[in-house]
Protein backbone atom coordinates (compact mmCIF):
# COMPACT_ATOMS: atom_id res chain seq x y z
CA UNK A 1 0.00 0.00 0.00
CA UNK A 2 1.21 3.47 -0.85
CA UNK A 3 2.26 6.04 1.71
CA UNK A 4 0.72 8.99 -0.14
CA UNK A 5 -1.18 9.74 -3.35
CA UNK A 6 1.87 11.54 -4.75
CA UNK A 7 3.98 8.42 -4.42
CA UNK A 8 1.25 6.11 -5.66
CA UNK A 9 -0.05 8.18 -8.58
CA UNK A 10 3.47 8.87 -9.83
CA UNK A 11 3.48 5.29 -11.12
CA UNK A 12 0.05 5.80 -12.73
CA UNK A 13 0.27 9.21 -14.39
CA UNK A 14 -2.75 8.70 -16.64
CA UNK A 15 -6.08 10.12 -15.57
CA UNK A 16 -7.68 6.81 -14.64
CA UNK A 17 -9.88 4.66 -16.86
CA UNK A 18 -13.06 6.39 -15.67
CA UNK A 19 -11.93 9.51 -17.58
CA UNK A 20 -9.57 8.09 -20.19
CA UNK A 21 -11.90 5.37 -21.46
CA UNK A 22 -15.05 5.53 -23.53
CA UNK A 23 -18.46 4.30 -22.37
CA UNK A 24 -22.07 4.47 -23.58
CA UNK A 25 -22.92 7.97 -24.92
CA UNK A 26 -19.40 9.04 -23.96
CA UNK A 27 -19.50 12.08 -26.22
CA UNK A 28 -22.07 13.69 -23.89
CA UNK A 29 -21.94 11.60 -20.70
CA UNK A 30 -18.36 11.88 -19.50
CA UNK A 31 -18.72 9.78 -16.35
CA UNK A 32 -21.31 8.17 -14.11
CA UNK A 33 -20.89 8.05 -10.34
CA UNK A 34 -22.89 5.94 -7.91
CA UNK A 35 -22.73 6.76 -4.20
CA UNK A 36 -24.12 5.03 -1.11
CA UNK A 37 -24.36 6.72 2.31
CA UNK A 38 -23.97 4.47 5.35
CA UNK A 39 -23.56 4.90 9.11
CA UNK A 40 -22.32 2.59 11.85
CA UNK A 41 -24.72 1.53 14.54
CA UNK A 42 -23.71 2.43 18.09
CA UNK A 43 -22.14 5.77 17.13
CA UNK A 44 -23.75 9.22 16.85
CA UNK A 45 -24.06 10.69 13.37
CA UNK A 46 -20.99 12.56 12.08
CA UNK A 47 -22.36 16.00 13.01
CA UNK A 48 -22.77 14.88 16.63
CA UNK A 49 -19.38 13.23 17.05
CA UNK A 50 -16.79 14.83 19.30
CA UNK A 51 -13.15 14.32 18.33
CA UNK A 52 -12.62 11.32 20.60
CA UNK A 53 -15.61 9.48 19.20
CA UNK A 54 -14.71 10.49 15.64
CA UNK A 55 -11.28 8.94 16.20
CA UNK A 56 -12.99 5.81 17.44
CA UNK A 57 -15.19 5.62 14.35
CA UNK A 58 -12.25 6.17 12.00
CA UNK A 59 -10.12 3.50 13.70
CA UNK A 60 -13.06 1.07 13.73
CA UNK A 61 -13.69 1.54 10.01
CA UNK A 62 -10.04 1.72 8.91
CA UNK A 63 -9.35 -1.70 10.42
CA UNK A 64 -12.30 -3.26 8.62
CA UNK A 65 -11.73 -1.55 5.29
CA UNK A 66 -8.10 -2.69 5.27
CA UNK A 67 -9.33 -6.27 5.62
CA UNK A 68 -11.18 -6.04 2.29
CA UNK A 69 -9.61 -7.83 -0.64
CA UNK A 70 -10.76 -5.85 -3.66
CA UNK A 71 -7.61 -5.50 -5.73
CA UNK A 72 -3.83 -5.39 -5.58
CA UNK A 73 -3.80 -1.62 -5.91
CA UNK A 74 -6.11 -0.83 -2.97
CA UNK A 75 -5.02 1.61 -0.26
CA UNK A 76 -6.33 3.23 2.91
CA UNK A 77 -5.12 6.74 3.64
CA UNK A 78 -5.64 8.93 6.71
CA UNK A 79 -6.06 12.44 5.40
CA UNK A 80 -4.62 14.02 8.55
CA UNK A 81 -1.30 12.35 7.70
CA UNK A 82 -1.19 13.73 4.17
CA UNK A 83 0.08 17.02 2.81
CA UNK A 84 -2.42 19.53 1.37
CA UNK A 85 -1.14 18.63 -2.11
CA UNK A 86 -1.82 14.94 -1.58
CA UNK A 87 -5.35 15.69 -0.37
CA UNK A 88 -5.91 17.89 -3.42
CA UNK A 89 -4.77 15.05 -5.70
CA UNK A 90 -7.41 12.80 -4.22
CA UNK A 91 -10.05 15.49 -4.75
CA UNK A 92 -9.03 16.14 -8.36
CA UNK A 93 -9.22 12.40 -9.07
CA UNK A 94 -12.74 12.42 -7.60
CA UNK A 95 -11.73 9.85 -4.97
CA UNK A 96 -12.92 12.21 -2.24
CA UNK A 97 -15.53 14.95 -2.06
CA UNK A 98 -15.03 18.67 -1.64
CA UNK A 99 -16.34 18.43 1.93
CA UNK A 100 -13.83 15.75 2.91
CA UNK A 101 -10.97 17.56 1.17
CA UNK A 102 -11.72 20.93 2.75
CA UNK A 103 -12.26 19.61 6.30
CA UNK A 104 -9.28 21.06 8.18
CA UNK A 105 -9.63 19.11 11.41
CA UNK A 106 -10.88 15.78 12.60
CA UNK A 107 -10.04 12.16 11.78
CA UNK A 108 -11.05 11.20 8.27
CA UNK A 109 -9.79 8.83 5.63
CA UNK A 110 -10.39 7.17 2.30
CA UNK A 111 -10.12 3.60 1.06
CA UNK A 112 -9.83 3.21 -2.70
CA UNK A 113 -8.85 0.98 -5.58
CA UNK A 114 -7.81 2.56 -8.86
CA UNK A 115 -8.51 -0.52 -11.00
CA UNK A 116 -11.97 -0.98 -9.48
CA UNK A 117 -12.76 2.76 -9.63
CA UNK A 118 -14.08 2.46 -6.07
CA UNK A 119 -13.51 4.70 -3.07
CA UNK A 120 -14.94 4.71 0.44
CA UNK A 121 -14.80 7.99 2.38
CA UNK A 122 -14.71 7.83 6.17
CA UNK A 123 -16.19 10.58 8.36
CA UNK A 124 -17.57 12.76 5.61
CA UNK A 125 -21.23 13.81 6.14
CA UNK A 126 -21.90 10.18 7.11
CA UNK A 127 -19.54 7.65 8.66
CA UNK A 128 -19.17 5.98 5.26
CA UNK A 129 -19.67 7.22 1.71
CA UNK A 130 -19.12 4.46 -0.85
CA UNK A 131 -18.73 5.49 -4.47
CA UNK A 132 -17.82 4.08 -7.85
CA UNK A 133 -16.97 5.93 -11.07
CA UNK A 134 -17.23 4.75 -14.64
CA UNK A 135 -16.98 6.18 -18.16
CA UNK A 136 -20.13 7.08 -20.06
CA UNK A 137 -23.70 6.21 -19.10
CA UNK A 138 -23.82 2.91 -17.22
CA UNK A 139 -25.57 3.35 -13.84
CA UNK A 140 -27.06 -0.14 -13.54
CA UNK A 141 -23.76 -1.99 -14.01
CA UNK A 142 -21.91 0.39 -11.70
CA UNK A 143 -24.57 0.01 -9.03
CA UNK A 144 -24.24 -3.78 -9.19
CA UNK A 145 -20.48 -3.46 -8.63
CA UNK A 146 -20.88 -1.04 -5.73
CA UNK A 147 -23.52 -3.23 -4.11
CA UNK A 148 -20.93 -6.00 -3.91
CA UNK A 149 -18.54 -3.64 -2.10
CA UNK A 150 -21.42 -2.59 0.15
CA UNK A 151 -22.12 -6.25 0.93
CA UNK A 152 -18.48 -6.96 1.80
CA UNK A 153 -18.30 -3.94 4.12
CA UNK A 154 -21.68 -4.88 5.63
CA UNK A 155 -20.20 -8.24 6.62
CA UNK A 156 -17.63 -6.38 8.72
CA UNK A 157 -19.59 -3.33 9.86
CA UNK A 158 -23.01 -3.12 11.54
CA UNK A 159 -24.92 -0.51 9.52
CA UNK A 160 -27.54 1.78 11.07
CA UNK A 161 -30.72 0.39 9.56
CA UNK A 162 -34.43 0.65 10.34
CA UNK A 163 -36.79 -2.05 9.02
CA UNK A 164 -39.34 0.57 7.98
CA UNK A 165 -37.20 3.54 6.91
CA UNK A 166 -34.12 1.77 5.56
CA UNK A 167 -30.54 3.01 5.99
CA UNK A 168 -30.33 5.90 8.47
CA UNK A 169 -28.28 8.91 7.39
CA UNK A 170 -27.23 12.31 8.71
CA UNK A 171 -29.39 14.14 6.16
CA UNK A 172 -33.06 13.01 6.17
CA UNK A 173 -33.25 13.25 2.36
CA UNK A 174 -30.76 10.35 2.08
CA UNK A 175 -32.68 8.02 4.41
CA UNK A 176 -33.80 4.80 2.74
CA UNK A 177 -31.41 3.57 0.08
CA UNK A 178 -28.76 6.24 0.71
CA UNK A 179 -28.27 6.16 -3.06
CA UNK A 180 -27.14 9.04 -5.24
CA UNK A 181 -26.76 8.62 -8.99
CA UNK A 182 -24.72 11.36 -10.62
CA UNK A 183 -23.77 11.81 -14.27
CA UNK A 184 -21.25 14.32 -15.56
CA UNK A 185 -22.53 15.81 -18.80
CA UNK A 186 -20.60 17.81 -21.37
CA UNK A 187 -23.12 20.19 -22.93
CA UNK A 188 -21.16 22.77 -24.95
CA UNK A 189 -23.71 23.00 -27.77
CA UNK A 190 -26.58 23.79 -25.40
CA UNK A 191 -24.44 26.43 -23.70
CA UNK A 192 -23.23 27.83 -27.05
CA UNK A 193 -26.81 28.13 -28.37
CA UNK A 194 -28.06 29.54 -25.05
CA UNK A 195 -30.48 26.62 -24.63
CA UNK A 196 -28.94 25.31 -21.43
CA UNK A 197 -32.07 26.30 -19.51
CA UNK A 198 -33.66 23.18 -20.99
CA UNK A 199 -31.37 21.14 -18.77
CA UNK A 200 -32.29 23.04 -15.63
CA UNK A 201 -36.03 22.88 -16.43
CA UNK A 202 -36.00 19.15 -17.18
CA UNK A 203 -33.95 18.39 -14.08
CA UNK A 204 -36.18 20.50 -11.84
CA UNK A 205 -39.32 18.71 -13.07
CA UNK A 206 -37.75 15.37 -12.11
CA UNK A 207 -36.41 16.78 -8.82
CA UNK A 208 -32.84 16.30 -9.96
CA UNK A 209 -29.99 18.61 -8.95
CA UNK A 210 -27.61 20.26 -11.44
CA UNK A 211 -24.14 21.07 -10.12
CA UNK A 212 -20.66 21.98 -11.36
CA UNK A 213 -17.61 19.99 -12.48
CA UNK A 214 -16.73 18.70 -9.00
CA UNK A 215 -20.31 18.23 -7.85
CA UNK A 216 -21.99 19.79 -4.84
CA UNK A 217 -20.76 23.25 -3.93
CA UNK A 218 -18.88 23.85 -7.19
CA UNK A 219 -19.62 26.20 -10.07
CA UNK A 220 -20.21 25.48 -13.75
CA UNK A 221 -16.97 25.70 -15.70
CA UNK A 222 -16.13 24.47 -19.18
CA UNK A 223 -19.72 23.45 -20.02
CA UNK A 224 -19.57 20.46 -17.65
CA UNK A 225 -22.57 19.75 -15.44
CA UNK A 226 -23.35 17.04 -12.91
CA UNK A 227 -26.96 15.90 -12.75
CA UNK A 228 -28.04 13.77 -9.76
CA UNK A 229 -31.03 12.79 -7.66
CA UNK A 230 -31.65 15.00 -4.62
CA UNK A 231 -33.82 12.76 -2.44
CA UNK A 232 -33.80 9.04 -1.67
CA UNK A 233 -36.38 9.10 1.13
CA UNK A 234 -39.41 7.08 0.10
CA UNK A 235 -37.91 5.98 -3.23
CA UNK A 236 -36.70 2.52 -4.16
CA UNK A 237 -33.48 1.84 -6.05
CA UNK A 238 -35.50 1.00 -9.17
CA UNK A 239 -37.44 4.26 -8.92
CA UNK A 240 -34.25 6.30 -8.58
CA UNK A 241 -32.70 4.57 -11.58
CA UNK A 242 -35.91 5.16 -13.54
CA UNK A 243 -35.94 8.87 -12.68
CA UNK A 244 -32.44 9.32 -14.07
CA UNK A 245 -33.14 7.05 -17.04
CA UNK A 246 -36.20 9.12 -17.92
CA UNK A 247 -34.48 12.49 -18.16
CA UNK A 248 -30.97 11.53 -19.29
CA UNK A 249 -31.84 10.45 -22.87
CA UNK A 250 -33.67 13.75 -23.36
CA UNK A 251 -30.60 15.73 -22.34
CA UNK A 252 -28.35 13.63 -24.59
CA UNK A 253 -30.74 14.01 -27.55
CA UNK A 254 -31.00 17.79 -27.04
CA UNK A 255 -27.24 18.13 -27.03
CA UNK A 256 -26.89 15.94 -30.13
CA UNK A 257 -29.62 17.86 -31.97
CA UNK A 258 -28.07 21.23 -31.20
CA UNK A 259 -24.61 19.97 -32.14
CA UNK A 260 -25.92 18.94 -35.55
CA UNK A 261 -27.69 22.28 -35.99
CA UNK A 262 -24.79 24.51 -35.04
CA UNK A 263 -22.34 22.41 -37.03
CA UNK A 264 -24.52 22.81 -40.10
CA UNK A 265 -25.82 26.36 -39.72
CA UNK A 266 -22.91 27.98 -37.92
CA UNK A 267 -20.22 25.62 -39.08
CA UNK A 268 -17.48 28.11 -39.82
CA UNK A 269 -18.10 30.09 -36.65
CA UNK A 270 -18.00 26.99 -34.49
CA UNK A 271 -15.04 25.61 -36.40
CA UNK A 272 -13.20 28.88 -35.82
CA UNK A 273 -13.82 28.75 -32.06
CA UNK A 274 -12.65 25.15 -31.84
CA UNK A 275 -9.49 25.75 -33.85
CA UNK A 276 -8.75 28.97 -31.97
CA UNK A 277 -8.91 26.96 -28.73
CA UNK A 278 -6.55 24.39 -30.23
CA UNK A 279 -4.23 27.18 -31.35
CA UNK A 280 -4.11 28.79 -27.91
CA UNK A 281 -3.51 25.50 -26.09
CA UNK A 282 -0.90 24.41 -28.65
CA UNK A 283 1.10 27.62 -28.29
CA UNK A 284 0.39 29.16 -24.87
CA UNK A 285 3.31 29.62 -22.49
CA UNK A 286 1.12 30.29 -19.47
CA UNK A 287 -2.48 29.29 -18.74
CA UNK A 288 -4.74 29.08 -15.67
CA UNK A 289 -6.67 25.95 -14.75
CA UNK A 290 -10.03 27.61 -15.45
CA UNK A 291 -8.95 28.85 -18.88
CA UNK A 292 -7.54 25.41 -19.68
CA UNK A 293 -10.83 23.75 -18.72
CA UNK A 294 -12.85 26.14 -20.88
CA UNK A 295 -10.58 25.66 -23.90
CA UNK A 296 -10.38 21.88 -23.43
CA UNK A 297 -14.18 21.86 -23.45
CA UNK A 298 -14.07 23.28 -26.99
CA UNK A 299 -11.45 20.72 -27.99
CA UNK A 300 -13.65 17.95 -26.64
CA UNK A 301 -16.54 19.25 -28.74
CA UNK A 302 -14.24 19.36 -31.76
CA UNK A 303 -13.04 15.80 -31.18
CA UNK A 304 -16.61 14.50 -30.78
CA UNK A 305 -18.00 16.29 -33.87
CA UNK A 306 -15.10 15.51 -36.20
CA UNK A 307 -13.83 19.08 -36.42
CA UNK A 308 -10.56 17.84 -34.91
CA UNK A 309 -10.20 14.49 -36.61
CA UNK A 310 -6.64 13.79 -35.50
CA UNK A 311 -7.21 14.50 -31.80
CA UNK A 312 -8.24 11.40 -29.79
CA UNK A 313 -10.98 12.04 -27.25
CA UNK A 314 -8.89 10.04 -24.75
CA UNK A 315 -6.17 12.72 -24.86
CA UNK A 316 -8.65 15.52 -24.13
CA UNK A 317 -10.26 13.59 -21.28
CA UNK A 318 -6.87 12.93 -19.70
CA UNK A 319 -5.91 16.59 -20.00
CA UNK A 320 -9.10 17.60 -18.17
CA UNK A 321 -7.69 15.79 -15.12
CA UNK A 322 -3.96 16.30 -15.56
CA UNK A 323 -4.22 20.07 -16.11
CA UNK A 324 -5.66 20.63 -12.63
CA UNK A 325 -3.39 22.34 -10.06
CA UNK A 326 -2.32 19.35 -7.96
CA UNK A 327 -1.75 17.13 -10.99
CA UNK A 328 0.40 19.77 -12.68
CA UNK A 329 2.61 19.69 -9.59
CA UNK A 330 2.60 15.89 -9.59
CA UNK A 331 3.82 15.89 -13.19
CA UNK A 332 6.45 18.53 -12.36
CA UNK A 333 7.66 16.46 -9.42
CA UNK A 334 7.52 19.39 -6.99
CA UNK A 335 5.24 21.98 -5.43
CA UNK A 336 4.83 25.16 -7.47
CA UNK A 337 3.55 28.66 -6.88
CA UNK A 338 0.65 29.97 -8.98
CA UNK A 339 2.76 31.48 -11.76
CA UNK A 340 5.05 28.47 -12.07
CA UNK A 341 2.01 26.19 -12.11
CA UNK A 342 0.41 28.12 -14.97
CA UNK A 343 3.65 27.89 -16.95
CA UNK A 344 4.03 24.17 -16.27
CA UNK A 345 0.40 23.55 -17.22
CA UNK A 346 0.78 25.34 -20.55
CA UNK A 347 3.99 23.45 -21.26
CA UNK A 348 2.44 20.06 -20.55
CA UNK A 349 -0.73 20.70 -22.59
CA UNK A 350 1.30 22.12 -25.47
CA UNK A 351 3.51 19.05 -25.67
CA UNK A 352 0.58 16.61 -25.39
CA UNK A 353 -1.31 18.30 -28.21
CA UNK A 354 1.67 18.59 -30.55
CA UNK A 355 3.21 15.17 -29.88
CA UNK A 356 3.42 13.08 -33.10
CA UNK A 357 1.79 10.07 -31.40
CA UNK A 358 -1.45 12.02 -30.97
Amino acid sequence: MADAPRDWFSAHATAGNWMASEGPDHDVVVTTRIRLARNVTGFPFRSRLDKARALEVEAHLAERLKSLDLAGDQAYLRLSELSPLDVELLFERHWISKDLARELDGPRGVFFSRSKNVSVMVNEEDHLRLQILGPGRNPEALLDQLREVDRLIGERVAYSYHPRFGYLTSCPTNVGTGLRISVMLHLPALVYSKEIEKVFDAAAKMKLAVRGYHGEGTSYVGDFFQVSNQVTLGKSVDRLLADVAKVLPKLIDWEHDVRRTITKERGKGLEDRVWRAFGVLSNARRITSQEALELLSLLRLGACTGLLQNLPLKVVNELLVLSQPAHVQLLAGKELDDESRDIARADYIRHRLTAPTN
